[in-house]
């Protein structure tokens, strides 16, 4: 990807990588671009997390936008996929959130959306990051004037039909059933719960405080011992953690066990095949997807693809294909009869139908996908490409693989997202995965630390 946007937009330390200033001239790019030049008014929508620094953000872009002739419509705190939803339904050129997704608080991002509530594609974050990088940044874009100056609204109505939608699509009611919200202290806090009781369910709800500095703290999808902790403590029926912005959705069982994006997966394709909705009868994975997915899949007959991680890559492989299923082990999932983009709480509502459908508890419906053992180590480099693609890594990876050999795989990658290479190993015995990933990551280490 890009010098400031990666496969889930533009990241950073707010204030540090990822300014007000930034923020501003994004505005101004899009807000030029979208009215043609000041040809016609622009409509755009945004949202945001509820990171503390999100509320600068938002009002930097919004008026550059503005400043440039676009009139700006305000989610105010929402979740990601509203923005999709809300781009796409209502017809803005263009949708904006401001979130960095699961996380520290510290950091935030801004990802960009289509007029058909896609991820915008590559020519246009080159465009953006050309215009951030030159030399006198604004010369060439005049500012609006008189009734050409863009307003800046309250657009809740926009969020409100969404949640509405969101309770459309469920068709039955979740009453008998007692579920548990993991919401992150982020987007979902209110709308989560919202949507489960005005289905029915009696919830039960933690992380749904956010103070602009507790978003994803020991909370949510990337935290999910205390959800287990609290379907065990209260013997709740299910229970779902969202992240910082709700695009994600893992599930505990009534048991307390992780369903993590693989098993979801797996038995959301086995419930749309045994609905007959299964197009091309087949699931788009990623490089990451455990082998205890496909060979579950393979038993069910179901046809599987895979994608490099990311899921604008996943999205892109479905609409190309017409698949409408797919999805990664973090809990980004794709249900392309109703969404574009991963969408946390309706992965949740497909899955509560799966349960009361199956007439199985959520624990007999995710036994099939036995996972294998997966190590992931992290390392930080100053260049991805370069150090990934270096001999002595390349080399070490080779012989990781060697010692491999059939019985699992090792992948090298690079972060969409950070400055960061991981280094996966999958196979049946854990202490081999985390011998053979430290033989890889240390290579990496030794060759960072010699500059």
């Amino acid at each position: 990807m890009g010098k400031y946007f990666g496969t889930d937009g533009f990241r950073g330390e707010a204030g540090v990588t990822l300014t007000s200033d930034h923020a501003y001239r994004i505005g101004r790019f899009l807000g030029y671009r979208f009215s043609d030049g000041g040809k016609k008014t622009a409509r755009v929508v945004i949202g945001k997390d509820t990171r503390r620094s999100s509320y600068t953000l938002e009002y930097a872009i919004a008026s550059g936008l503005a400043a440039s002739g676009a009139d700006v419509y305000l989610l105010h705190v929402t979740t990601t996929p509203s923005v999709s939803y809300v781009t796409a339904r209502e017809g803005f050129d263009c949708g904006i959130m401001i979130s960095a997704s699961h996380n520290p608080f510290e950091d935030n991002g801004i990802k960009l959306v289509n007029r058909l509530g896609e991820k915008a594609d590559d020519a246009m974050l080159e465009s953006i990051e050309d215009f951030l990088d030159a030399s006198d940044k604004d010369a060439d874009l005049p500012f609006a004037k008189g009734e050409h100056i863009g307003k800046i609204v309250d657009h809740t109505a926009g969020r409100n039909r969404y949640l509405g939608y969101l309770i459309s699509i469920s068709r039955h009611s979740f009453r008998s059933f007692r579920v548990g919200l993991d919401c992150s202290n982020g987007s979902a806090w209110m709308i989560a719960k919202a949507v489960f009781d005005a289905l029915g369910a009696q919830t039960e709800v933690i992380h749904a405080s956010p103070d602009g500095l507790n978003v994803n703290r020991n909370a949510g999808s990337t935290h999910i011992d205390a959800l287990i902790e609290l379907v065990q403590r209260k013997r709740l029926d299910v229970g779902f953690a969202f992240d910082g912005d709700a695009d994600r959705c893992l599930a505990v069982d009534e048991r307390g066990g992780v369903v993590n994006g693989d098993h979801i997966l797996y038995i959301l394709a086995k419930h749309l095949k045994q609905q007959n909705e299964l197009v091309n009868n087949t699931v788009v994975t990623t490089v990451m997807s455990n082998l205890g997915l496909y060979r579950a899949l393979e038993a069910e007959g179901i046809s599987y693809e895979q994608t490099d991680v990311g899921d604008r890559y996943i999205w892109e492989n479905m609409k190309k294909n017409g698949h409408c299923i797919g999805g990664e082990q973090s809990g980004h999932l794709i249900l392309s009869k109703y969404a574009t983009t991963g969408d946390g709480i309706l992965t949740a509502i497909a899955l509560m139908e799966a349960v009361i459908e199956g007439r199985e508890p959520l624990s007999s419906l995710s036994a099939p996908v036995r996972m294998m053992p997966q190590i992931t180590v992290n390392v930080r480099v100053r260049d991805k490409s370069y150090a990934k693609n270096h001999p002595s890594v390349q080399s070490a990876l080779q012989k990781a693989r060697v010692l491999l050999g059939h019985d699992g795989r090792v992948l090298l990658r690079e972060s969409g997202t950070e400055p960061v290479l991981r280094v996966m190993v999958e196979a049946a015995d854990e202490s081999r995965c985390t011998k053979l990933a430290n033989l890889v990551a240390d290579e990496i280490r030794a060759y960072e630390k010699q500059g």
